[in-house]
């Protein structure tokens, strides 16, 4: 089975230990142990048994879960190691060689990559920089000319931060209802947006994945989940028994003390990346080598710049001269971008973009 390199994970890899202002990172800004602790009114923390748990999650957990959901049951839920691993358990069980998947470009490889690594015909439609990072219908109506298996999508996107309300949702539902088409939607920045809805609370064929890693900040717990029908559940869970036995008692426990304070932890994130947007959008205003379709949820931006250097070289120099890391848009297939992250310090922030002008200013010659 071949499967490509998955060139934004390496990159990070490869060069995320040597960043001085990181601008790039999807997570925001990770929270402490000290402070996960702090959070733990009822002390739950203190008195966990550290033995396999319970297998598919904790049922507290799960009830926390579905707080961020419209419907649900604790039947619709089984816990994953992140959301990497729940998008990987959703396409081996219910993909086969020679199955049609369509997914949006640019995006996430693991979209891609995983199934044509065992035998899917992946077509992708594109994002549009000049339609906002939005797909035209005439190449929505074109991917589904044939029967497609699974229809995957990341809302809001990464690298783009194209955010799919419920009116473009209700559209590619229509779409896969045609003949029963699974609709995998990867939500690992779900948080509490009044305008954010879950495809599954939409569509019966539907699989959301999610974790705390990025506006909860808990990364480092490895914490997932998938929600869907209690059918497509019950077959996951078939799956997941051979891919790993539970989350454990100590993963759980710490996601149910964060989620009991999520509104706290999630107007942090909210303050923190709102006041990353504003240095961006100061330093656009005043920026002419470089434009971002601001997107209007979510910590994940696409910036491109205009100089003449590609976007490999040039993010090998900020990081070697001035430790600016970004991930080059050429990870995801598109030169001259940056994949960028509302999600350090405003500080942080505010000198890495200074160092970026003054080398787009140079480039340019002014």
């Amino acid at each position: 089975m071949h499967l490509d390199d998955f060139l934004t994970e390496q990159w990070m890899n490869e060069h995320e230990n040597d960043a001085v202002y990181n601008m790039t990172d999807t997570c925001v800004k990770p929270l402490t142990l000290r402070e996960l602790f702090a959070m733990d009114a009822d002390g739950v923390l203190q008195d966990v048994v550290l033995d396999y748990g319970t297998i598919t999650g904790d049922v507290r957990l799960k009830q926390e879960i579905l707080g961020l959901y419209q419907s649900g049951t604790e039947e619709n839920l089984t816990l994953t190691h992140g959301c990497l691993a729940a998008n990987e358990l959703v396409m081996y069980t219910f993909l086969e060689p020679g199955d049609r998947v369509v997914s949006f470009t640019p995006g996430y490889q693991q979209f891609t990559s995983l199934p044509e690594s065992f035998g899917c015909r992946v077509h992708t439609i594109p994002l549009k920089e000049e339609n906002g990072w939005m797909p035209d219908d005439s190449d929505l109506e074109e991917a589904f000319r044939e029967d497609v298996r699974m229809l995957i999508i990341n809302n809001p996107n990464n690298p783009t931060g194209t955010f799919f309300d419920r009116a473009m949702l209700e559209k590619l539902i229509r779409y896969c209802r045609r003949n029963g088409t699974i609709l995998l939607s990867d939500e690992v920045y779900r948080g509490r947006s009044e305008e954010e809805v879950s495809v599954s609370d939409l569509y019966e064929y539907s699989i959301s994945t999610g974790s705390l890693s990025k506006l909860f900040s808990l990364a480092g717990i490895r914490l997932g989940w998938i929600k869907a029908s209690t059918e497509l559940i019950s077959t996951l869970n078939v799956r997941r028994d051979y891919s790993f036995i539970s989350t454990g008692p100590l993963a759980d426990t710490a996601a149910l003390a964060a989620l009991k304070q999520k509104e706290m932890i999630l107007k942090r994130s909210e303050d923190i990346i709102a006041g990353n947007k504003a240095v961006y959008e100061k330093w656009l205003a005043d920026m002419p080598y470089a434009s971002l379709v601001m997107p209007s949820y979510g910590p994940v931006g696409f910036l491109r710049y205009e100089a003449d250097i590609d976007d490999v070289t040039l993010a090998q120099m900020l990081l070697r001269d001035h430790g600016v890391f970004f991930v080059p848009g050429s990870c995801f297939g598109m030169d001259h971008h940056f994949r960028i992250g509302f999600t350090r310090d405003t500080e942080e922030t505010e000198a890495g973009l200074s160092i970026l002008g003054q080398v787009l200013r140079k480039a340019n010659c002014e």
